[in-house]
This record gives structure tokens, C-alpha cells and sequence, in this order.
């Protein structure tokens, strides 16, 4: 078999068209969750806080004071972003909810595929139904 025919078997399996779309599915889905988080899940965190925006916190590490975090970054200052760090866990958090849940349906769904339907009543042997049309002809 040559290269390119592996390859091209390879290719077209059923697995990795299915890995292709995934990937791109999940692509899709992480933009849906950051903007989740972004858009949604932080405001309402940092009013119930009082007001905090958890992407601007963070910790100075050099001598001189900045105005914001952009300001330190612009020069170059060494900073502890650890309201960056507090938004990544609540992404990771949230993405890990969602594809638990997804997972619980997707069992849920296999499961009653799975469940036997009542099954048909399995034929009888062919000794036997010749057995049942002798008997049949000798009551005639």
C-alpha cells in the first residue's frame, strides 16, 4: 500500500473527521464561554463585590506607582496579574461545568439508545415448525 493511500484511508476514517469537527465545534464553543465570562459572569461578580473589575487587579512589583494596569505594562513594569489569574480559574471553572453537563446528556441520551427494546419473540426451530404442520395434516 503506498503512502498516499494510507494517508488518504487515514484521512477519511470516520474518527478523525469526527476529531475535525470537534475541534472546530470547540473552538466555537470556547469563544461562547469567554464572552460568557466576560460579558456576563464578571460584571455581575465584580457589582456583587462592590464594584471591583477583576481584570484590573493586580500587584505592583516595582518602585514606582502607575495609574492602571495598562499604564505599568506600557512600561514595562513588573506586575502580579492576579485578577487575570482569577478570571482564567472562573473560565476554567465555567468550560468544566459546561462539558460535564453536555457529558451527563450525552450519556443519558447513549443510555436509553442502549436500552433493549422489547424483543421479538425468536422463531421457532425449523424441527419444530415441521413438526406442527405434520401434526396439523394428520387432524385433517
Amino acid at each position: 500500500m503506498s503512502f498516499i493511500s494510507e494517508f488518504k484511508e487515514f484521512a477519511v476514517k470516520g474518527n478523525v473527521v469526527d476529531m475535525a469537527v470537534g475541534i472546530i465545534i470547540g473552538a466555537a464553543f470556547g469563544k461562547i464561554v469567554d464572552s460568557l465570562v466576560k460579558d456576563l459572569v464578571m460584571p455581575v461578580m465584580g457589582k456583587l463585590i462592590g464594584g471591583v473589575d477583576f481584570r484590573n487587579l493586580y500587584i505592583n512589583l516595582g518602585d514606582k506607582a502607575y495609574e492602571s494596569m495598562e499604564a505599568a505594562e506600557k512600561a514595562g513594569a513588573p506586575l502580579i496579574k492576579y485578577g487575570m489569574f482569577i478570571n482564567t480559574v472562573i473560565d476554567f471553572l465555567i468550560i468544566a461545568m459546561a462539558i460535564f453537563i453536555a457529558i451527563k446528556v450525552i450519556n443519558k441520551l447513549k443510555r436509553q439508545e442502549e436500552a433493549p427494546a422489547e424483543a421479538a419473540p425468536e422463531p421457532d426451530p425449523e424441527d419444530v415448525v415441521l413438526l406442527r404442520e405434520i401434526r396439523d395434516l394428520l387432524k385433517k
